[in-house]
């Protein structure tokens, strides 16, 4: 038995943080879509009643530490089943880019095995158990476009955004969330996007109104930790995007534009300047 599950990456058309709450973590309030970047995540059947996991990525864990491998750890928990799996991760989503590359891989880990073991669970109940390993993971089981609150499980489905193009570029490092968390003054955060304003920008399909309002309050504090985010921003807009912002912690910034040939042009001009470079669709559900 065998099944393939495709795990898009996710980029944050808004991110703000309200404040720390009690249990150490930030109350969040963020709209995130996913593009068509995705790694692919095969699983084959064992009968031994094992976790294999292998990836075409030196870059990721391949064992205990890997959030695929958790997810099916915490799914054979959960259910109580006793079969076994090989996971094979085809990565192209950066690690550490502030894309989710993980959590998706996870929540298509989640998908991909209630087919596999004919587990009957449904998405709701998926995303329940991939809140256990990471916040964004619940997003991942969905591939929709959301308002996300709490650590970011909390999730109200919102329409695609416009059709357009989107050019990432991850300089060669990445960044932990924890620093960024920890470096972020809550207090001190100047201007806080609006996620409702973007909701509606999501319902009329107004994509200048979607440019407009992009914003994410973790950028400051990114871009002082790693000055050549702010210069990949300057770049991306020097170079036409529409709109351009940086995902989640970072590292990663993408620009928003209609036209494949400007996207490409894009492309081209940044090329040399950034380890990863790519133009993708946006997506925002997949059927």
């Amino acid at each position: 038995m065998y099944v393939s599950e495709k795990a898009p990456a996710k980029i944050n058309l808004t991110l703000d943080v309200l404040y720390k709450r009690d249990d150490g973590y930030h109350e969040l309030e963020m709209i995130m879509t996913t593009i068509d970047l995705a790694d692919r995540i095969d699983l084959v059947d064992l009968s031994s009643n094992t976790i294999q996991l292998e990836s075409s990525s030196g870059l990721v864990p391949q064992d205990e530490r890997n959030l695929a491998y958790l997810a099916a750890k915490l799914l054979k928990e959960k259910t109580g089943i006793k079969r076994g799996v090989a996971i094979h991760i085809s990565k192209r989503i950066p690690v550490a880019a502030g894309l989710a590359g993980g959590s998706s891989d996870a929540a298509a880990t989640l998908r991909g095995l209630n087919k596999l073991w004919q587990l009957g669970l449904s998405l709701e109940e998926l995303a329940q158990i991939g809140a256990e390993i990471g916040s964004d993971v619940p997003f991942c089981v969905y591939r929709n476009t959301a308002l996300a609150r709490g650590r970011g499980e909390m999730l109200t489905p919102l329409p695609p955004p416009p059709p357009c193009w989107v050019v990432l570029a991850k300089p060669v490092h990445g960044v932990s969330t924890a620093d960024v968390f920890r470096n972020l003054r809550v207090d001190h955060i100047e201007e806080h996007p609006s996620a409702q304003a973007m909701a509606q920008a999501m319902k009329d399909k107004d994509y200048e109104a979607m440019n407009n309002l992009l914003g994410n309050v973790l950028e400051p504090v990114t871009m002082n930790m790693y000055p050549e985010v702010q210069k990949i921003k300057q770049k991306m807009i020097q170079f036409g995007a529409d709109g351009v912002l940086m995902s989640g912690s970072g590292p990663t910034v993408f620009g928003l534009v209609k036209q494949e040939y400007r996207a490409r042009r894009i492309v081209n001009s940044l090329n040399g300047f950034c380890q990863h470079v790519f133009a993708v669709r946006m997506l925002g559900y997949l059927d």
